[in-house]
C-alpha cells in the first residue's frame, strides 16, 4: 500500500519546535549535495550544520517548514532580512514529494513573503537545480534576471556555483 500525498502544501515559518525535525530533515538535504560537491560527511559521519543554526539563532536569517499534510516535506532557509538582498541559503524538498509541483509552489511562497532583491545558488552539475532555479526566476521576474558563475565562498576546494538574482514584486 502507497501513501497518498494531500493536496494541502504549507509554507510558514519554522518554530524552535520545530527544529528537531528540520534537524532529521538536514542530513538528506547534505547527503543530495554531496553528489554534487563531492563533500563527504565529517569522521563521526555528520555534515556541516552551521547554516541550520544560523537559520534557527542568528539575525537576518528565516526557517520555514514544509509540510504536505501532516508530513515534513522540506524546508527553506533564507538569509540577508536584514540587508539589500535576500539569499535563498538553503532549499529542500524531500524526494517522495519531488517531480509534483511541490517545490515550485513551496519556493513560491518563500520568496513572495520577502518582496525585493534576491539571490540564489545552485550547482551547474545538477541537472534538476539546472532546470528549476531558472524556472523560478522567469516564473517570479520574467527576462528581469540575470546568472553569474561564482566560487563557493570561503571553499576554494569546491567547484563554483551558478547564481541567479532577479527581484520578486511587492504585491499590488
Amino acid at each position: 500500500m502507497t501513501d497518498t500525498l494531500p493536496a494541502d502544501l504549507i509554507v510558514r515559518p519554522a518554530t524552535p519546535e520545530d527544529r528537531p525535525t528540520v534537524e532529521r530533515l538536514w542530513p538528506m538535504f547534505r547527503h543530495d549535495l554531496s553528489e554534487f560537491r563531492g563533500v563527504l560527511p565529517g569522521v563521526d559521519g555528520t555534515f556541516r550544520s552551521e547554516w541550520l543554526v544560523s537559520a534557527f539563532t542568528a539575525p537576518g536569517w528565516a526557517p520555514y517548514l514544509m509540510t504536505w499534510g501532516e508530513r515534513p516535506a522540506g524546508f527553506a532557509f533564507v538569509r540577508g532580512l536584514d540587508g539589500p538582498v535576500r539569499v535563498l541559503n538553503s532549499f529542500f524538498v524531500v524526494r517522495g514529494a519531488r517531480r509534483q509541483g511541490v517545490g515550485l509552489r513551496a519556493v513560491r511562497k518563500v520568496l513572495l513573503r520577502h518582496p525585493g532583491p534576491w539571490e540564489i545558488a545552485f550547482q551547474h552539475d545538477n541537472p534538476a537545480a539546472v532546470r528549476f532555479w531558472p524556472r523560478v526566476a522567469r516564473e517570479l521576474a520574467e527576462e528581469g534576471w540575470t546568472r553569474e558563475v561564482r566560487p563557493a565562498p570561503d571553499r576554494p576546494e569546491l567547484p563554483p556555483d551558478v547564481w541567479i538574482s532577479f527581484t520578486v514584486p511587492a504585491p499590488a
